[in-house]
């Protein structure tokens, strides 16, 4: 059997030319002071940095955690139910590439700006929509606007389901403490407090404060829209005659709709007692409105009867109602106007006219009275 020859090993490199980590696993090796183990112990010494000190795995998953302000929140991911997409909605005008940024639109709801609120301990206050408006008043609440019908005037639809109406005036603390005269406002109502019309007074200033009661005046009735369905316009009449003049008796014009004359309101003299007639459009007698002996009851109320041509049947009223100190002190009146469910509608709204006649006739201010001082 042959014997190999051991291969030669290889030449030393000197020290002096070795890299300096050779040299010192060199010099380690030739004092026989180190193993395998060691070694690579000392490579990762001297190529990794020094770290802290370990800790215990519960102390560092403790300290991770953060502590909760809220004992027990409750998750409200979980009860989030994804919905189906909106519509898509186009932008609106003026803004070809849409809202801009920060601008809200509820047809648009990618557009809101997202906000986080930094604190979550304070309570939800208000519900959703229901945010209150400052200085907010009250609704008004209107009378639902009824079907056309034929052969009625428009407008005139409300009062044929009506048979008993309100007009409450407005009451205004200028005139009670300076003795200026203002335009009449009126607010008509049905049974259930709904607001079926309202009457505005369209008269200059001079006129109102020189006449008084006397003066000529425009009544606007209009509905919830700001629509004008009926005009009441009263001449000016001289009252410095005989009363039993024709030329100095009262009369009020119907308008319905405005320009189109439906009928006239005639006073007629009497010697204790308010008398008028209700007119269709060709000044002809339909209706009579007879007074008490004293128009104005102190303490009680003011019944005007609306009769029938012969005054045998009572066709209707208008009640002027006490009101108590504001009756007296201020102008603030509150007449009832009751009818037959079933009257033609034109001569429900020839009574309602003479309403507001019978008013300014008997309970407005009187014109200032003017005394003359002796020298």
């Amino acid at each position: 059997m042959q014997m190999r020859a051991a291969a030669p090993a290889p030449p030393a490199v000197p020290p002096e030319r070795a890299p300096p980590l050779a040299a010192k696993l060199s010099s380690r090796t030739q004092r026989g002071s180190g193993s395998a183990e060691r070694i690579i112990g000392f490579f990762k010494m001297s190529a990794v940095l020094p770290t802290a000190p370990e800790q215990p795995a519960d102390e560092m998953e403790n300290q991770t955690k953060t502590p909760d302000a809220r004992p027990d929140a409750p998750h409200y991911n979980l009860h989030v139910a994804p919905g189906l997409p909106g519509p898509i909605v186009p932008p609106p005008v003026g803004y070809p590439g849409g809202l801009p940024k920060g601008y809200y639109s509820p047809q648009q709801p990618a557009t809101f700006p997202l906000y986080q609120p930094t604190g979550s301990n304070h309570p939800i206050e208000y519900q959703p929509g229901k945010y209150p408006t400052p200085n907010q008043f009250a609704p008004v609440t209107w009378m639902p606007a009824p079907t056309p019908m034929l052969n009625c005037p428009p407008g005139l639809e409300y009062l044929a389901q009506l048979d008993n109406i309100h007009v409450l005036q407005h009451f205004d603390p200028l005139e009670l403490m300076t003795n200026f005269e203002t335009n009449n406002r009126y607010d008509i109502k049905n049974n259930a407090d709904q607001m079926v019309y309202i009457v505005t007074e369209d008269t200059d200033d001079f006129t109102r404060n020189a006449y008084r009661t006397l003066r000529p005046f425009v009544l606007r009735v209009t509905d919830c829209t700001g629509r004008e369905l009926m005009t009441m316009r009263r001449p000016f009449r001289c009252t410095c005659c005989c009363f039993c003049c024709p030329s100095a008796r009262q009369e009020l014009e119907v308008q319905c709709p405005p320009g189109t004359t439906l009928g006239f309101v005639a006073e007629h003299w009497n010697l204790c007692r308010a008398v008028y007639s209700i007119q269709n459009e060709k000044k002809e007698n339909l209706m009579g409105v007879r007074g008490p002996c004293s128009t104005y009851g102190c303490g009680s109320d003011s019944v005007f009867e609306v009769n029938s041509l012969e005054g045998t049947s009572n066709i209707g009223s208008i009640i002027r109602k006490w009101n108590g100190l504001l009756s007296t002190m201020g102008n603030a009146d509150h007449f009832d106007i009751h009818f037959p469910l079933d009257l033609d509608v034109k001569m429900k709204a020839m009574i309602f006219g003479a309403c507001f006649l019978i008013d300014f006739m008997y309970f407005e201010s009187s014109p200032p009275q003017q005394h003359s001082s002796r020298r």
